[in-house]
C-alpha cells in the first residue's frame, strides 16, 4: 500500500503543469534527436543537459528522463527504414525490422515497435516502484569501504563488456579516473594536474567531457559514415496495423522482453543494447516463429523494443539507490544531480521522496505520450530523414558549441570540448569505447571521496575491505569479472592468432 501511496503522490508531481510540460520537451526532443542516425541517448542527453540547468531540480530529472527514453524510443524509426540504426540498442531492431520494410511492411514494424516500447517501458516502471525502496533499504547499511567496493563493481563490469574489449575498457575506466582528478582536491585544497592552465583549476565540467565524446564525436563518425540521408522506405497508413495473427504474437515477446530488459537494466554498467542483443537471442530460440527470424517478423521486431525500454527504466535503480550509474547515460544523470548538490543514494527515497516518485511516475505519462505522438508523427520523422546530413550536423554542432559556451560563458571551454570530441572519434578508430570514460569521469571523485574515508576511519588499515562482509563479496565478485573478461580476451586472441596462422599455411605452395 505504501508504493501506490508514494506512486500516487508521484503522479500529483508530475501532472503539474511545470513538470507537465517539461517531460512533453524531453520525450519530443528525445524522440526527435533519436530519429536522426548516429547520435544516439547519450548526445541527445548531453545537449539537453545546459537547458536543464535554469530548471528545478524535480522537473529537470522529468526533462532529463524523457529526452534518454525519448531517444531510445525513436532509435528505431531510422532502423527500419535505413538501417541505419539511430541508437546501438536499435542494431538489434534493424534485424527484423529493416526487412519488413523490405516487404513494403514498414507501418507495421513502426508501430509493433511504438507498442513493444510502451509496455517494456510500463513494466521498467513496475519493477522501479517495486525495488527501488528495498534497494534503498539494504543501501543504508553500506559503509564508506561498501559503497567504495559497489562503485568500483559498477565501473569494471561496465568495462568488461565494453566493445572493444576488457583491456581497453579498463584503460577508458583509468583515463576517465584521471580525467576526475583534474582541479582543486576538495580535502587538501591543492591544484591538482591544471598543467598551469588557470581555467582547469575548477576541474572539466561533466557536460564538456559528455558533449565532446558523444556529441562532437559522434558528429564526426557519422559524417565520415557516407550516408545518403534519404529514406527509400515509405510507409503505408493504410497497411499501418498488424494483423490478428501478429497482434496475439506480439503479448508474449513484449512480457520477456520486458522482463529481460528490466533484469540487465537493473545491473550496474550494462545498459539497452545488452539487454536488447540477449532478449533477441532468447526469442530466437523460444519463439514459434523462430525458424522465420532474419526474414522480417513482427516478434522479432517487439522483443528487442521491449527489452531495450525496460532497460531504459530500470537503468534508474542502482542510478538512484546506489548512486552507480545503470547504464551510460545514467552518469549524466548522476553528475547533473550533484550540480543540484543532491547525492544519488539510499537517502534520496527519504530525502527527495516528491522528486523520486515524480520520476517514477513521469515514465508513465511520458511513456503515454511518446505512444500518442509517435504513431501520427511517423510521417514527419520519414520526412525528417531525407533531410541531407551536409545541413544537418553543422546545426548540431552549432548547438553544442552554444550548449558549451552558457556553462561559464568562455570560449576555452568549446575549444577543449572540439579537442575532447577529436581524441574521442581517434579512441573509437581503435576500438576504444568512450562510455566507460565517461563513468570513470563521473565516479572517479565519489569512489576517492569512500576510499579516503575508510582509510581515515580503519586508521590507514586496507584489510578493513575483506573483514567487511558486504565489502568482501562485492571485492571477490570483481574479481571474479576482471579474470573472466581476461580469459574471455585472452581465447579471442588465440582463436584470432590460430585462424590467421590456418590461412597462411593454406596460401604456402606445397613443395614437393
Amino acid at each position: 500500500m505504501d508504493i501506490l501511496a508514494n506512486f500516487s503522490q508521484g503522479l500529483l508531481v508530475v501532472l503539474q503543469p511545470e513538470n507537465l510540460m517539461y517531460c512533453f520537451i524531453g520525450v519530443f526532443l528525445g524522440t526527435f534527436i533519436g530519429v536522426l542516425p548516429g547520435i544516439g541517448s547519450m548526445a541527445a542527453i548531453a545537449m539537453i543537459l545546459p537547458i536543464t540547468f535554469y530548471l528545478d531540480p524535480t522537473p529537470a530529472l522529468v526533462m532529463i528522463a524523457g529526452v534518454f527514453y525519448g531517444a531510445e524510443y525513436g532509435g528505431s524509426t531510422a532502423s527500419i527504414l535505413l538501417n541505419v540504426p539511430g541508437t546501438p540498442a536499435a542494431s538489434i531492431t534493424a534485424i527484423e525490422g529493416h526487412q519488413l520494410a523490405k516487404k513494403g511492411r514498414a507501418g507495421v514494424a513502426l508501430f509493433s515497435t511504438a507498442t513493444a516500447s510502451f509496455g517494456g517501458g510500463i513494466i521498467g516502471m513496475v519493477v522501479i516502484a517495486l525495488l527501488s525502496p528495498f534497494l534503498a533499504k539494504l543501501a543504508l547499511s553500506f559503509a564508506p569501504a561498501d559503497y567504495f567496493a559497489v562503485i568500483l563493481l559498477g565501473l569494471i563490469a561496465a568495462s568488461a563488456v565494453s566493445n572493444g574489449g576488457a583491456l581497453k575498457g579498463i584503460a577508458m575506466v583509468i583515463t576517465g579516473l584521471m580525467l576526475g582528478t583534474i582541479g582543486i582536491d576538495l580535502t587538501t585544497g591543492v591544484t591538482r594536474f591544471t598543467m598551469g592552465v588557470p581555467e582547469l583549476r575548477d576541474g572539466i565540467h561533466i557536460v564538456i567531457v559528455a558533449m565532446g565524446l558523444f556529441g562532437v564525436g559522434e558528429v564526426i563518425a557519422s559524417i565520415r559514415a557516407t550516408r545518403s540521408g534519404t529514406a527509400t522506405q515509405t510507409v503505408d497508413y493504410s497497411d499501418f496495423y498488424p494483423s490478428k495473427k501478429e497482434w496475439k504474437s506480439l503479448f508474449a515477446p513484449i512480457l520477456r522482453g520486458g522482463a529481460i530488459g528490466s533484469f540487465i537494466g537493473a545491473l550496474p554498467g550494462t545498459g539497452q543494447t545488452i539487454a536488447a542483443a540477449l532478449a533477441y537471442a532468447v526469442e530466437k530460440r523460444v519463439s514459434p516463429q523462430r525458424k522465420d527470424f532474419g526474414t522480417g517478423v513482427v516478434p522479432g521486431v517487439a522483443v528487442p523494443e521491449a527489452a531495450n525500454n525496460s532497460a531504459t527504466q530500470t537503468a534508474f535503480i542502482p542510478t538512484l539507490t546506489l548512486g552507480v550509474p545503470g547504464s551510460p547515460p545514467m552518469a549524466i544523470v548522476i553528475g547533473a544531480l550533484m550540480i543540484y548538490g543532491i547525492t544519488p543514494g539510499p537517502r534520496l527515497l527519504t530525502e527527495q521522496p516528491d522528486m523520486f516518485w515524480g520520476l517514477v511516475a513521469s515514465f508513465l505519462v511520458g511513456n503515454i505520450m511518446l505512444l500518442i505522438l509517435n504513431v501520427p508523427l511517423i510521417g514527419i520523422w520519414v520526412r525528417l530523414l531525407n533531410i541531407p546530413y551536409k545541413y544537418m550536423y553543422p546545426t548540431i554542432i552549432v548547438l553544442i558549441c552554444m550548449g558549451v559556451y552558457s556553462l561559464n560563458n568562455n570560449v576555452f571551454d568549446i575549444w577543449l570540448t572540439l579537442v575532447i570530441g577529436v581524441v574521442g572519434y581517434v579512441m573509437r578508430l581503435f576500438r576504444f569505447e568512450p562510455a566507460p570514460l565517461l563513468l570513470g569521469f563521473v565516479l572517479g571523485p565519489l569512489m576517492e571521496e569512500h576510499l579516503r574515508r575508510t582509510m581515515l576511519l580503519s586508521r590507514g588499515d586496507p584489510m578493513v575491505f575483506v573483514t567487511r562482509p558486504i565489502s568482501a563479496t562485492l571485492l571477490a565478485i570483481t574479481a571474479l569479472i576482471i579474470v573472466f573478461a581476461l580469459y574471455s580476451t585472452a581465447r579471442t586472441h588465440r582463436r584470432a592468432l590460430a585462424a590467421r596462422l590456418g590461412s597462411s599455411r593454406k596460401e604456402q605452395p606445397n613443395e614437393l
